[in-house]
């Protein structure tokens, strides 16, 4: 019998929910449907499934971004992703 902890399971909606709200307080990102705009350019779309979360993020601000694509399937790939959209928006809002 294996005693290692176990993380929870991986629910995708509820942590789709998390997501959103930690992206929600993001200044200055906007939530527009499924995804995030900056100075009304889409730099965020998410997509979710019984498994994972699909993240595309905007490599730079722009009205037609080149896109990064990030799955995630666990809390700690969404914390990461968090912190990866927190880097981007400083480097946004820098340019």
């Amino acid at each position: 019998m294996d005693d290692s902890f176990a993380p929870p399971p991986f629910k995708p909606a509820e942590a789709l929910l998390q997501l959103k709200r930690s992206l929600r307080e993001q200044k200055p990102l906007a939530e527009r449907g499924e995804g995030f705009e900056l100075q009304g350019m889409r730099v965020i779309e998410l997509d979710s499934d019984a498994s994972t979360i699909t993240v595309r993020l905007a490599k730079r601000q722009s009205r037609t971004p080149e896109w990064d694509r990030v799955v995630l399937k666990n809390s700690a790939d969404v914390r990461k992703c968090v912190d990866e959209v927190r880097k981007r928006l400083a480097r946004w809002t820098e340019e």
